[in-house]
């Protein structure tokens, strides 16, 4: 069973680059479509749930915050998972140029799968663009916009799953656990937060990108490493707010925070309250849960 609506383009108006569908479908448990293949190239961005897409023999089992490729002519299947069954959307497009904004994004027949943390964005422009059903120009003038709205969106923060790994993966993957890269990224953590270093950073650190570099600390830490990286800088200015006088503007920047709206902000996603909130606390009370935090972090990184 399967909810979904779809807008389908009859006649395209531009040739070099075109919408040729798009929609929205919350799927049953088990919900499949296929073995078929499909005229245009496909995109399938997942925002919730989990299923499993295969394409050439090979499954790729994805859950929400990824997407897959279909190329044109290409046999797939695809299908909802039992228990909790995937809510997607999707966008088809055409045109002699096609082939290259696709590979722009940095998808390929090699490179099917990739993350994004901009789903809801996505989300947003496929739902207005089942709004604009009818055929006039204006219309489709509009939904080219939209077309190149989606591509803009994806292509800012597009993280590209790799299945064939390097060497360097094959030496630290499954086979032998993930261990050695926990240690070398810990180190690395530890000596570069303070000059406010990102994932992009540590995956370029371990030679491996940042899909890979997610799926390690997730294996290994259960947190993603930009959540992790997070924990650990707050961690350290609450020992810092606690410890010392310096100012907040001081303590973010020496955690690796431009500024100190940006910090403020990550401290009460985290603690529920302001830097400044925190300090005038008693202090005997921020020791005692300055402690659970770093036993915390501490158990994270050696369970």
């Amino acid at each position: 069973m399967e909810d979904s609506y779809v807008l389908q383009l009859q006649e395209p108006k531009f040739r070099e680059f075109y919408l040729s569908y798009s929609g929205y479908a919350q799927c049953g448990p088990l919900h499949c479509y296929g073995p078929a293949s499909r005229p245009h190239y496909l995109i399938h961005f997942v925002v919730k749930g989990k299923g499993m897409y295969q394409v050439s023999g090979q499954k790729h089992y994805l859950t929400a915050g990824q997407g897959f490729l279909i190329e044109p002519g290409t046999q797939t299947f695809y299908q909802a998972d039992k228990d909790d069954p995937w809510s997607y959307l999707w966008i088809g497009v055409g045109g002699t140029n096609a082939g290259k904004y696709i590979r722009d994004i940095g998808l390929n027949s090699e490179q099917l799968i990739f993350r994004s943390e901009s789903g809801e964005e996505l989300k947003k422009i496929v739902l207005d663009i089942l709004k604009h059903t009818e055929s006039t120009t204006s219309n489709l003038y509009y939904l080219q916009g939209r077309l190149y709205d989606f591509f803009s969106v994806l292509t800012k923060d597009v993280v590209i799953d790799t299945y064939l790994g390097n060497s360097r993966e094959k030496k630290y993957g499954r086979e032998n656990g993930y261990g050695e890269y926990i240690k070398e990224a810990m180190a690395f953590i530890k000596n570069e937060y303070a000059c406010g270093i990102g994932v992009q950073e540590l995956a370029e650190h371990l030679n491996v990108n940042r899909s890979y570099l997610y799926t390690i600390f997730m294996n290994e830490l259960h947190i993603s490493p930009k959540d992790f990286l997070q924990k650990y800088r707050i961690t350290r200015a609450r020992e810092l707010l606690v410890l010392t006088e310096l100012s907040v503007e001081s303590i973010g920047k020496s955690c690796g925070y431009g500024n100190a709206e940006r910090f403020a902000r990550a401290f009460k996603h985290e603690t529920g309250l302001t830097p400044t909130q925190f300090r005038r606390q008693d202090r005997s009370k921020n020791r005692r849960n300055l402690e659970v935090s770093e036993n915390g972090l501490e158990q994270m990184i050696n369970s």
